[in-house]
């Protein structure tokens, strides 16, 4: 049997034992109390970094999508407008910006008017305009108003001229080396094909030199050519 000494000692060997089990379960709860503030702080910071990240992207993809729709906005109205040349008699020659479809006279408008001394008598001032027309505007004392129209074909650059003339007579004509397929369709007797075969015999050939050159293309004859010499120069 234990004596009440050796009991004594026994119990404050489990109390001491508890004391330091205590000890040892406080600091391991503390440490796991530690490393779980840290990972929960971490996932927390991270979370709001992806967050902001986010809303970065947000605010980019936005800002991107109104620079898009603007430049859309701006390239729209850019198509529906169309550039000109003005000169000759008007009140201020140059560069005209005007909507798609519009007539001479809103270019005359544009250009500040025309002059005292314009001579419109043979210009169409409701014919419609196109990218890159030139409109000479012609005085009293000029022979003869000119409508010039340039555009790209293909990798070249070739000169297009839609160009109507008014001589001494005052009868509208057009150049048949300046002039566009659709222009020659213009003419009686000369379709699509015939159009094309002059457009053709001008890039091979070059410039006609006298009207009666034309009749060298295929497919206008004497008949054909005294339909149309009246209405046609160089």
């Amino acid at each position: 049997m234990l004596n009440y000494s050796e009991e004594g000692e026994i119990h404050i060997r489990i109390n001491d034992f508890n004391k330091k089990n205590k000890i040892l379960l406080i600091v391991i709860v503390a440490i796991v109390a530690i490393i779980s503030y840290y990972f929960i702080f971490d996932r927390k910071e991270e979370w709001l970094n992806n967050q902001e990240q986010n809303l970065e992207i947000k605010e980019e993809i936005k800002t991107n999508d109104q620079i898009e729709n603007n430049s859309n906005e701006q390239q729209l109205e850019k198509n529906e407008n169309i550039i000109v040349h003005v000169s000759g008699a008007v009140n201020k020659e140059g560069i005209v910006e005007l909507k798609n479809n519009s007539r001479i006279i809103d270019a005359i408008d544009k250009a500040g008017g025309l002059k005292d001394e314009a001579d419109i008598t043979n210009i169409n001032l409701a014919y419609i305009i196109e990218d890159g027309m030139k409109i000479h505007i012609p005085s009293k004392e000029e022979k003869e108003s000119t409508i010039i129209v340039e555009s790209n074909i293909d990798s070249g650059t070739v000169e297009q001229s839609n160009e109507i003339k008014s001589n001494n007579n005052k009868k509208l004509k057009i150049n048949i080396n300046t002039a566009t397929k659709t222009d020659l369709e213009t003419l009686p007797g000369i379709g699509e094909s015939t159009a094309l075969k002059i457009i053709e015999y001008r890039k091979e050939k070059g410039k006609f030199k006298l009207i009666e050159d034309i009749k060298q293309v295929n497919g206008i004859g004497e008949n054909k050519f005294n339909k149309i010499k009246e209405l046609i120069t160089v």
